[in-house]
């Protein structure tokens, strides 16, 4: 969503200039590049040409023959705004266009990276490889496959960026709720109408919670769109932070289960 964002919003524009904010911990942010003069130096004076985006890493491709590359980690958000608007306290990053105000990325946590890189170098970013579930051409049997060559238990696998990209806790316990399987269920040990229904929640799950533009709830960080606008498909969720509320299809309690490295969030009666 942020990508189809951007390509609207700032594609064919032209950087005026770019500021790493002083008195911010902007370095961190920009830990990539050694100084300031570095980053800025690769932005000021190029145009931005194309936006992707590779797993949860967005890229704005620029005619200098760099990419600028994005990744908002837990709380980091992206803003287009007016070079008139306040500017929070937790903005680390100001890119300036000649024309059509600014871009800037924001981030309490300080969990994310902005950085340059040439173009040839993007194959080093994010999961490149795994399944893009948004980008990857994949039919449920090459998903089959994909899924009888792994050894891992439903979540886990979900939640490994070499396998898919960028679902995290909330769409992993959600897609598995559509499918109506158990998080330790083991990859290579799925029925074939298993995999469908598996194959079908991931589908549909993702594209609900792309019209909804997104899901602002988790950790009590909102996430919001290039124009500020928070998601809405926290109101859509089914079981994740729903423990001890009725199951949306069964009526059964949902249950949260500690499981290695967090938790689960399933309907023990629906999801077998």
């Amino acid at each position: 969503m942020l990508r189809r964002d951007l390509e609207r919003e700032v594609v064919g524009r032209r950087v005026k200039e770019a500021e790493v904010r002083p008195g911010s911990n902007a370095m961190k942010i920009i830990r990539h590049h050694g100084r300031r003069k570095d980053f800025q130096g690769l932005l000021t004076g190029a145009r931005i040409d194309r936006a992707g985006r590779i797993g949860t890493h967005l890229v704005l491709e620029l005619d200098n023959g760099h990419a600028l590359v994005i990744h908002p980690g837990p709380a980091g958000q992206v803003l287009k705004t007016s070079a008139s608007d306040g500017i929070n306290p937790h903005t680390h990053v100001v890119i300036g266009f000649t024309i059509g105000g600014q871009l800037r990325y924001i981030d309490p946590q300080k969990s994310g990276e902005v950085y340059v890189l040439p173009l040839d170098e993007l194959k080093t970013v994010g999961c490149n490889g795994a399944i893009d579930p948004f980008e990857s051409p994949l039919t449920w049997q090459r998903f089959s496959l994909l899924l009888s060559q792994r050894e891992q238990r439903l979540k886990d696998l979900f939640m490994d960026e070499s396998f898919i990209c960028g679902l995290g806790d909330i769409y992993t316990d959600e897609i598995l709720w559509a499918a109506g399987l158990r998080h330790g269920h083991l990859s290579n040990k799925l029925s074939s109408q298993d995999v469908r229904r598996l194959y079908r929640g991931l589908s549909e799950t993702l594209q609900d919670a792309l019209k909804a533009r997104g899901t602002s709830s988790a950790g009590g960080h909102i996430w919001v769109d290039l124009q500020g606008v928070a998601g809405t498909y926290q109101l859509e969720l089914k079981v994740y932070e729903r423990a001890g509320e009725p199951c949306r299809r069964c009526r059964h309690l949902v249950v949260r289960e500690k499981i290695d490295g967090g938790y689960a969030y399933f309907c023990p009666q629906c999801q077998a």
